[in-house]
């Protein structure tokens, strides 16, 4: 009796056994090298903290990843707040790719996550710190009110994607990282990862010789977003700082303003798609100005001048050369 019931739990230990080792192969080797668990379609779990990132992401991965970003489309990302179902969910991730310091409770949550595959973007260039105002009116660090600009302890200023050389050099960070946790794909990550490249230097030299012969140098706008792409392309940044995107500007800002445009020929006042153009009409009203759009592409919905990261930054591009008299 005893000999007969050795026997099947013999062979019920070796089935386990045997079904272990077939799990473990089938799991793959992007799954072992991440600490996460690949779904159940095989493909990389990558979990994204808003548009910039979501697109690097998507176009490196592929068919080889399934990405969500934290940040929805519509919501500004400066005052995202993370639910405890979205925490929960960050655990659950392969590769985990964001920008740390432009959302605190991003950074919070990537902290408490324990995923290993973390891609910080801050890390993968070099941050610098933009004054509001290109021309260094004493209004560093200020920012509108729910838009915090003083990143970091240093003061650096997040927005690196709308400059296309600094956005190149993250996409590079963001394919190794995607090599590493997923190693079976690597050929695929590299040659996607060199396509991206070469089409944000593209994207570069468009910028570059849209740029280098314009009557005006100097654009003002709600957002401060644009310190990168003004100092990449030889232009001056004069930021509405001080107040929120939505919020009248201040007397003393509004004067300044008036001031700089007459003295810099400036012709336009920005705002952003996520945000209301109440501030710009009435900076416009008051000093004779046009409006148009210079979007900080933190996110795309039905109202931006373009469906992805290209064709937004090419209608940036548009928009400035019309709005500084573009040769």
């Amino acid at each position: 009796m005893n000999v007969r019931r050795l026997i099947p739990a013999a062979a019920l230990a070796g089935a386990v056994a045997l079904g272990a080792t077939a799990l473990t192969a089938c799991s793959g080797a992007g799954a072992a090298e991440s600490g996460g668990t690949q779904g159940k379609d095989g493909k990389l779990d990558v979990t994204a903290s808003f548009y910039p990132m979501q697109f690097l992401a998507e176009q490196i991965g592929k068919d080889h990843v399934k990405v969500d970003t934290l940040t929805k489309p519509g919501v500004e990302p400066h005052d995202l707040e993370i639910t405890p179902k979205q925490t929960a969910q960050l655990a659950d991730a392969d590769v985990i790719v964001y920008l740390k310091s432009l959302q605190p409770a991003v950074d919070k949550a990537v902290a408490q996550s324990g995923v290993k595959n973390v891609v910080d973007a801050a890390t993968l260039t070099k941050l610098e710190a933009h004054a509001a105002s290109g021309h260094d009116h004493g209004h560093e660090g200020e920012g509108e009110a729910g838009h915090d600009h003083s990143h970091g302890e240093a003061g650096e200023d997040p927005h690196v994607w709308l400059d296309p050389a600094k956005y190149a050099e993250i996409a590079k960070g963001v394919g190794a990282a995607l090599e590493k946790a997923d190693p079976g794909h690597s050929a695929d990550y590299k040659k996607n990862t060199d396509d991206l490249v070469a089409k944000l230097t593209a994207l570069d030299t468009e910028f570059k010789d849209g740029l280098a012969n314009t009557a005006g140098k100097t654009f003002i706008t709600t957002h401060s977003a644009f310190g990168y792409l003004a100092e990449r392309y030889g232009l001056d940044q004069e930021g509405i700082s001080g107040v929120d995107p939505e919020s009248e500007p201040s007397p003393a800002r509004m004067k300044e303003l008036q001031e700089i445009a007459k003295k810099d020929n400036v012709s336009t006042v920005f705002f952003e798609t996520l945000a209301s153009d109440k501030t710009a009409k009435s900076l416009a009203g008051d000093t004779g100005l046009k409006t148009d759009v210079l979007d900080p592409l933190e996110g795309i919905t039905d109202k931006s001048q373009g469906a992805d990261y290209f064709e937004v930054m090419r209608s940036n591009l548009k928009n400035l050369q019309k709005a500084l008299g573009a040769k």
